[in-house]
């Protein structure tokens, strides 16, 4: 499933290492997802934006290599009805447990609780089969399918 194995530690570092890396992303991803629509109602074409971005200092790899608008960027969920990919359900299982570690280890995570309650919703919305980029959807407004 991997691209690189990396001894992360002892017992449960690999575990530690798996729901920080998915807070990250799922973080990540929102604001990818937000940037978006904020570029579209200023008047930017989605490309044009990916082009610019993906150049510059917003680039991230929600971005580059999972981009949640259709037909921008390679291919993704996004462009099959965000259909496939890694479920919403399972990124906000990944956020719930990356959210009550870091409450055992008495850490501040405020972005990846955000995270976690905007995936929340979508999952009670009935989109937890969906990919989770397309809680894009969900911040514009508007149903998935």
């Amino acid at each position: 499933m991997g691209k690189a194995v990396i001894h992360a530690g002892d017992s449960g570092a690999g575990q530690a290492a798996k729901i920080a890396n998915n807070m990250l992303l799922g973080a990540t991803m929102v604001a990818t997802c937000e940037a978006f629509l904020l570029a579209q109602k200023l008047g930017l074409d989605p490309q044009t934006f990916f082009d610019i971005s993906s150049k510059a200092s917003g680039q991230s790899w929600s971005m580059t290599s999972y981009c949640p608008v259709p037909g921008v960027g390679p291919q993704t969920p996004a462009d099959n009805g965000y259909q496939g990919g890694f479920a919403a359900a399972l990124m906000l299982k990944d956020l719930k447990l990356a959210i009550e570690a870091a409450q055992t280890a008495d850490a501040s995570v405020p972005m990846g609780a955000a995270a976690g309650a905007l995936y929340q919703a979508f999952a009670n919305a009935g989109n937890g089969g969906f990919d989770f980029s397309a809680i894009i959807k969900m911040l514009d407004g508007k149903q998935v399918a």
